[in-house]
């Protein structure tokens, strides 16, 4: 099975980085968050990814073309007929399709034009810039379970704000507020079967007509979660992420070391 991930767009909310690399080349740990997205997903064997670039679409390329030579030790001889001798090498056992998507493509147009690499196969799809701890493969058994076209993975998210309490103009108390004050939403880690490329027409958001016409003919499942997620859409989640990372905190890190 296939995962594709959606990184081309431009991340202005995360400008601080987003303008000399797309967000997801964006570092965590020393590592791209579209790199620990991936991990994420090899840790339940799933290892074929698709990757919708656009923005800077290059960098992401060069970053997989290096990266073998990054996890191997390597001795150059510039007076041998060997010139390059790779002695070890530890990389993932992945397989990684990257598709210039569009520079100013919308979602739904990212995900059509990569149809033919799909083929008439289910496929994951999520977010280049969101982390989980979701468990994948009981995400899959939950989707094979009832048919649909689509599932999504339902999140509350972290609230950044506190709660007031107030009756009139008087405050009555003040708290910090919880997930339990927030709604589900599509946090990504999706489940689609190859109809949904049927309802993709045009340069639009998957997040709007198409959802809202697969929901209409009753194809939307949510696989709710409520453990770990975070988006890194701004800076301070970046910082969120990084601190997270580097106290050994890091929930979404459902890999072993030696994977």
């Amino acid at each position: 099975m296939k995962v594709v991930i959606l990184a081309g767009g431009f991340g202005t909310r995360i400008s601080e980085e987003s303008q000399v690399r797309p967000k997801p080349m964006v570092e965590i740990g020393g590592y791209p968050i579209l790199w620990h997205i991936m991990k994420i997903y090899s840790h339940y064997g799933v290892n074929d990814f698709v990757i919708c670039a656009g923005y800077k679409q290059h960098m992401i390329k060069k970053y997989f073309a290096d990266y073998a030579l990054h996890n191997s030790d390597i001795t150059f001889d510039f007076q041998g007929r060997e010139n390059v001798k790779v002695h070890s090498n530890f990389s993932e056992p992945w397989k990684v399709t990257v598709v210039d998507t569009g520079y100013a493509s919308l979602t739904g147009k990212r995900i059509k034009k990569i149809q033919s690499y799909i083929g008439n196969e289910r496929f994951m799809l999520t977010y280049g810039d969101g982390v989980s701890d979701v468990n994948i493969k009981e995400l899959l058994a939950y989707h094979q379970s009832h048919g649909k076209i689509c599932t999504i993975t339902a999140t509350k998210p972290e609230s950044r704000f506190g709660y007031l309490e107030m009756e009139g103009g008087q405050v009555n108390a003040f708290r910090e507020k919880s997930r339990d004050d927030v709604g589900y939403i599509n946090s990504g880690f999706m489940v689609m079967e190859p109809e949904v490329f049927d309802y993709l027409h045009g340069n639009v958001m998957l997040e709007q007509e198409p959802m809202n016409e697969l929901i209409k003919a009753h194809q939307v499942m949510a696989y709710k979660h409520d453990g770990f997620w975070q988006c890194m859409d701004t800076l301070r989640d970046k910082q969120r992420l990084e601190a997270l990372w580097h106290s050994k905190q890091a929930k979404w890190k459902v890999w072993h070391d030696d994977e």
